[in-house]
């Protein structure tokens, strides 16, 4: 019986408990807003608190009776909270009006409470930041530092100061993009008014792989300081992207006055008359995910120390791999001004794009590169060091004075 008894007391106290007041001390202060940069009454504070665990939906409505959602059935345990209020609802600051503040709060239960207040909203700036003539150029590119599409423009007119964020995503992840410098403009942590450029590369200026191949979004979105909000949206297309790659393999040369056998290890110096040849031999391969671009002059060209790549019109492009062969006392202004093309134009692959051919060092592929110094010009003194590298045009040197070799200029 007393088993009973209690149990009834416990059902009669936990009922008491549930048809309890669930919400209780609803405040608005102020109850009059000015929504707009610098005011000093931007916002204000909705305060409340629940007995129990409940979904609470703020919302207020306007003289019309229409309803403008700021919070949603968004769980909460029980405690006192506080929202902060600044006129924005659905990325935009509502209009001037008086408002019906409602904050309404249901339990597991179903029992459901509500409060109303009353909000003033005046000199609201419901004007929006926009970003015109938003642009994404190209809309497909191959960020691999092949020189060739690898870089797309991102550009827009902002016109209104505003916080703006510009991302790419396949709709999981996130690539932040950063802007260009010589459109970076912020005050007060917001973006100017004006024209903005961003140069995306998909990373590969900093030797970051780029995102997987595919299709994305590039997001801009700007808010203001009131909370109005703008995004906008167009495709891009990623094909062929990665960081290349390549090495001289085993960082080995072979050196030799023309016509007489290599000699990859010698404790002497190499001797060449004046006049005569210096020709070395490597191996090179690509040992990255993508092809590499490369360009003449073919293996096996002979360059005089008068001459240069320049000299024979095969000029730097950006992105290009070569073989150099460099010296001390290289007084043209320039590493490297022996270049030569990674491989023999037969063994590499042909890519014809917008009428131009282009030739390319596939993943994996080795190939045999050599060259030959006629050496006409007397250095700066008899015995001098030369030295091979392996060259990304425009972007860096890969490989630098890879098995410097002593050779004696006899004249």
């Amino acid at each position: 019986m007393k088993r009973v008894i209690v149990l009834l007391l416990l059902i009669l106290a936990s009922s008491a408990c549930a048809s309890g007041a669930l919400l209780e001390n609803v405040s608005l202060t102020p109850d009059a807003i000015s929504p707009f940069a610098g005011s000093p009454n931007l916002a204000t504070t909705i305060r409340y608190t629940l007995t129990r665990p409940a979904a609470v939906s703020i919302y207020l409505l306007d003289a019309q009776g229409a309803r403008h959602d700021f919070r949603k059935d968004q769980p909460r345990a029980a405690g006192s909270y506080d929202a902060l209020f600044g006129g924005a609802v659905n990325d935009r600051v509502l209009p001037d009006g008086r408002y019906t503040v409602v904050v309404e709060a249901q339990d597991h239960a179903g029992q459901i409470a509500r409060a109303e207040k009353s909000l003033t909203i005046t000199q609201a700036d419901s004007t929006p930041p926009e970003l015109l003539n938003f642009t994404v150029f190209p809309d497909s590119f191959t960020p691999n530092q092949d020189g060739i599409a690898d870089r797309v423009a991102i550009r827009y007119w902002l016109t209104k100061s505003a916080k703006v964020d510009v991302y790419l995503t396949d709709g999981k992840k996130r690539y932040e993009i950063a802007e260009k410098k010589t459109t970076l403009c912020i005050k007060n942590e917001q973006s100017c008014v004006g024209a903005h450029e961003y140069d995306y590369d998909g990373g590969i200026d900093l030797l970051a792989t780029p995102p997987p191949d595919g299709t994305y979004e590039v997001i801009a979105e700007a808010v203001d300081a009131i909370g109005n909000r703008t995004r906008v949206a167009k495709r891009l297309t990623i094909r062929e992207g990665g960081i290349p790659r390549a090495t001289i393999t085993n960082s080995g040369v072979e050196w030799a006055p023309r016509g007489l056998p290599s000699l990859k290890i010698e404790p002497t110096a190499l001797i060449v008359p004046l006049g005569e040849t210096l020709t070395f031999t490597v191996t090179v391969q690509n040992i990255g995910p993508v092809p590499i671009r490369t360009k003449g002059p073919e293996p096996g060209t002979v360059y005089t120390t008068s001459e240069n790549f320049n000299t024979r019109k095969e000029h730097e492009e950006p992105g290009v791999w070569r073989v150099g062969l460099d010296s001390e006392g290289n007084s043209v202004g320039r590493p490297y001004p022996y270049r030569w093309q990674l491989g023999k134009s037969e063994e590499l692959t042909r890519v014809v794009m917008d009428g131009k051919e282009y030739r390319y060092l596939m993943p994996g592929q080795r190939v045999t590169v050599s060259g030959t110094l006629r050496i006409v010009d007397k250095p700066p003194r008899v015995n001098v060091y030369y030295w091979v590298g392996l060259v990304q045009e425009d972007v860096r040197i890969v490989e630098d004075r890879v098995e410097p070799r002593l050779v004696t200029v006899e004249y």
